[in-house]
């Protein structure tokens, strides 16, 4: 059982409460500049230096639309599942603080960018669907460093602010309050990182800030259609913080009514160090921000053609290739999820079952858009089963480049090993061509050379010894040899056959086939 995050262990889920949780998920887009101005998104450069006066608010200065960004947020829009708009526009959200520079932030309110759609999870009781409220496009704000020993505001003694990240194209994401538990919220951001990064609308790295989570939640009691009081959670920098803090906020509010009391509608931070939540302030409503039109930016009309140009190119969505990869390659669910949770490892795998490549190989960018849809009738050309390839990847080569460093999105780039290559690989153990254990011996000095494993065997006389006749002749040779170990496992003990095969495996430098020796030995010794 996981621990309960700052309440004692034992406390549980009153069953008379349901808990309803709806997240808000802000994606930075996959642009080269920012969303009003010509910047650089680059992340990691010295503070301050990617600014101009259109993403500081300089007076006189006028927001021009990157045109990339609205095809990005259209392309979510789609991979979601969402109806684009027909038109559409940009407010102003008037709020004071410091990383803000204009006090007031270009976003969407009444016409944003898409409305519905949805993101399917799985749960113990089966597929569930989770609503799109909607998909809007707006401008990132700057960062606050806070001179604190854990970098919050509460105990510093000063802030600074650096204003990269202001202009920075976002899409934000909200869902519908479909969500009943932390885990289901933890699967859901799992399920829409994925699509994400399939339809190459954001990196997702919450590392650099690219996906970040505020999570409202209420809880009624059981049977109830009213929601109840709402709080919005903030400063969450993983899917494990996100669990962690609903698991948390859901047992106080419990607390709370079970005990008599009421709650407020605020917005409170989580505290990953103490392992609860705690106040920052009251929480705004919409007509709190004033939004009203963004004066210097025209209404936007998406057309149709346009939309569906966008909707022909995108990849197809993991959920759908996992199912296709079972039926196709006749794997176990647990490796399509293995494999489709990064496309590039899905399409590796995929390339070495159907010889399917880029133009190049390797390719910086791997296989990306419509080069993922040419797998769906593509024709099995290796004689390795799905599931042996997708064991070797999974295990055996991800192992090996996740030790150098190398995470599954680079393997194309980084990996020493053609996916052809592997595919031979496994089809010479599966054909006892060699043994499992020569396998990883050839798959050693494939890392270090890149060679085909039909040659190294060739080169190193590898060649699993198979045939009938060779393998009696070193059994009777073994035999003869040691009368001792024959009798004691005629004799009931049966653990002298693995020092018989031992001494067989010995007398053939480790090339027969172990499995044949033992019926040999079996069949000989009665």
């Amino acid at each position: 059982m996981r621990p309960r995050f700052g309440l004692d262990p034992s406390e549980t889920m009153q069953p008379s409460f349901e808990i309803v949780i709806g997240l808000e998920v802000h994606a930075e887009l996959a642009t080269q500049s920012k969303i009003f101005c010509g910047c650089s998104t680059r992340f990691g450069a010295p503070a301050n230096t990617q600014v101009c006066p259109v993403c500081l608010g300089l007076p006189g200065s006028l927001p021009v639309l990157n045109a990339r960004a609205l095809e990005l947020g259209l392309r979510a829009a789609l991979a979601l599942d969402g109806a684009p708009a027909e038109h559409t526009k940009f407010d102003r959200k008037n709020y004071f603080y410091p990383d803000l520079p204009k006090a007031y932030q270009i976003s969407q309110y009444d016409l944003p960018v898409a409305r519905g759609g949805a993101v399917w999870i799985d749960t113990p009781e089966g597929a569930k669907r989770i609503g799109i409220t909607r998909v809007h496009l707006e401008e990132d704000a700057g960062k606050l460093l806070h001179s604190s020993r854990d970098g919050q505001i509460g105990a510093a003694a000063g802030s600074r602010v650096d204003y990269n990240r202001a202009g920075v194209p976002l899409i934000e994401i909200v869902s519908e309050p479909d969500l009943r538990s932390a885990d289901e919220a933890y699967a859901y951001l799992l399920a829409l990182k994925e699509i994400l990064r399939y339809a190459e609308v954001s990196d997702c790295n919450m590392e650099e800030g690219s996906l970040r989570c505020d999570a409202n939640i209420s809880v009624r009691p059981a049977g109830q259609a009213a929601l109840g009081t709402k709080v919005e959670i903030k400063n969450m920098n993983s899917f494990k913080h996100v669990r962690a803090a609903l698991e948390y906020e859901a047992r106080r509010q419990v607390r709370v009514l079970g005990q008599g009391g009421s709650l407020v509608q605020e917005t409170r931070l989580w505290d990953a160090d103490r392992g609860a939540t705690q106040a920052m302030r009251g929480k705004e409503e919409a007509h709190d921000y004033r939004y009203f039109p963004e004066p210097d930016l025209p209404l936007l009309e998406v057309g149709a053609d346009r939309v569906a140009e966008i909707r022909s190119a995108l990849p197809e969505l993991p959920r759908a290739r996992r199912e296709r990869l079972q039926r196709q390659y006749a794997i176990r669910e647990y490796d399509a999820e293995v494999l489709t949770a990064e496309a590039a490892l899905a399409n590796f795998f995929e390339a070495a079952m159907t010889g399917k490549l880029p133009s190049a190989f390797p390719s910086p960018s791997g296989f990306t858009g419509l080069a993922m849809q040419d797998y769906q009738h593509a024709q099995i050309t290796t004689t390795a089963s799905g599931k042996g390839v997708a064991s070797w990847l999974t295990t055996e080569l991800t192992g090996e480049l996740h030790a150098r460093g190398i995470p599954d999105n680079k393997i194309f780039e980084s990996s020493p090993i053609h996916p052809e290559h592997l595919a031979k690989l496994v089809a010479l153990v599966e054909a006892e061509k060699i043994s499992g254990k020569q396998g990883k011996e050839v798959f050693a000095l494939m890392l270090e050379s890149g060679k085909d494993p039909e040659q190294i065997v060739q080169e190193q006389g590898l060649t699993q010894i198979s045939d009938a006749a060779s393998l009696e002749k070193l059994v009777d040779e073994v035999l003869a040899a040691h009368p001792g170990p024959v009798a004691e496992f005629r004799g009931g003990k049966t653990q002298a056959l693995g020092f018989l095969v031992g001494q067989v495996m010995k007398a053939s430098a480790g090339r027969a086939n172990p499995k044949r020796v033992n019926e040999l030995l079996r069949a000989r010794l009665g």
